[in-house]
């Protein structure tokens, strides 16, 4: 399963109530509409061999509006996340970051992960 949630900022709300839309395998799920995305989060459930056959999550593209960060915004699309990943059965979610600036850091601490859990590598195509 593959989910993204996207936060549309809504012509007729505060963007703090802005509308989410979630897209699974090309089928769009709950409302859309608004003037623009202010926040984005990629949810990917991978299937596993161990923990009983327990799926795991990683999730990518954590990306929230410049103006609108501090504002809980991030905070709530990231709980939405995690909490679609709980309810797909993962026994983990994870996620990558190749910031360096301390908030992004403390972002995630406040969102629940920790640095220390695993060793992160990447590789790319020559």
């Amino acid at each position: 399963m593959l989910c993204a949630r996207i936060v549309w900022r809504s012509p007729a709300e505060p963007a703090a109530n802005a509308e989410v839309r979630c897209r699974r395998r090309g089928r769009k799920l709950g409302r859309s509409g608004g003037e623009g995305v202010v926040a984005t989060t990629y949810l990917n459930v991978i299937p596993n061999l161990t923990r009983s056959a327990s799926p795991y999550a990683v999730i990518e593209n954590v990306v929230v509006d410049q103006a609108l960060r501090e504002t809980g915004l991030g905070k709530q699309i990231m709980a939405d996340t995690l909490q679609a990943a709980w309810d797909a059965g993962c026994y983990k979610a994870m996620l990558q970051t190749g910031s360096r600036r301390p908030t992004t850091h403390s972002f995630y601490r406040a969102c629940g992960f920790s640095p220390d859990e695993k060793a992160a590598y990447l590789a790319r195509p020559s």
